[in-house]
């Protein structure tokens, strides 16, 4: 892979798996160093070893105001700037309304909405300062079509989007780009709760997409002409009727 991003620093929230971790890897590959962010210290080692040494793990819990309040310092204490930030972290809950249990749904807003609004707040200043950066979401196809067996998890990544789209506007004088990578079902912990046969029946229909594809549409939208702005970029498993 050419080293399309040497030089660059980024920083990928909920690094330590799924599509943070294929990001990384995918980063890396193209030259860049990687502050690998994600709670779960154990799996945060264990892909630091992994990826070697353009990995820079940093444990850190978005959902605590306190630990996070403390990610951006730890940030360019480690790596000494940062030029990219993947806010990717997320949590999903699925199924009716009707017999559904709002403490989980908080949870879940907490992580997908909140932490994220946090965690691009604390970067914004370095990047303005410096008048150069840029910030990537992962969001979701339900961001933008709202799928009716999972309202509470649409209903935070409707929320995403519509950061996405005013921030950009706000910081694009500063020289900064925002955009949103928004993919459709991905093999990922966030599936977890799906019954098995669903997800083989998904598989065999080709419903369900890798992380590394995500990650090759992520590198995509960063090397991108700096006059150049990848707002949306939605990606979709062919078979998906979305």
């Amino acid at each position: 892979m050419a080293q399309e991003l040497a030089g660059k620093v980024a920083a990928i929230t909920g690094a330590a798996s799924g599509i943070g971790l294929e990001c990384a890897r995918t980063l890396i590959g193209a030259g860049a160093r990687v502050v690998l962010i994600d709670r779960a210290e154990e799996a945060l080692s264990s892909a630091s070893v992994e990826l070697g040494d353009q990995a820079i793990p940093l444990r850190i819990d978005l959902t605590d105001p306190e630990s996070m309040g403390t990610m951006m310092s730890q940030v360019l204490e480690k790596a000494g700037q940062l030029d990219i930030f993947h806010a990717n972290a997320g949590a999903y809950v699925g199924g009716e309304v009707l017999g559904g249990d709002p403490d989980a749904w908080d949870r879940m807003l907490n992580l997908n909405v909140n932490a994220l609004f946090r965690s691009i707040h604390a970067v914004l200043p370095h990047m303005v300062e410096r008048k150069s950066g840029d910030i990537i979401v992962t969001s979701s196809i339900a961001g933008l079509v709202p799928v009716v067996w999972e309202p509470i998890y649409t209903a935070s990544k409707h929320a995403v989007q519509a950061f996405v789209h005013t921030v950009r506007r706000q910081v694009a004088k500063y020289g900064l780009r925002v955009g949103a990578v928004a993919p459709g079902p991905v093999v990922t912990a966030l599936i977890k709760d799906w019954p098995k046969e669903k997800i083989e029946e998904e598989m065999a229909a080709g419903g369900l997409m890798q992380p590394v594809e995500v990650a090759q549409a992520v590198l995509f939208m960063l090397t991108r002409p700096r006059n150049v702005t990848i707002r949306d970029l939605v990606i979709l498993p062919q078979s998906n009727d979305l």
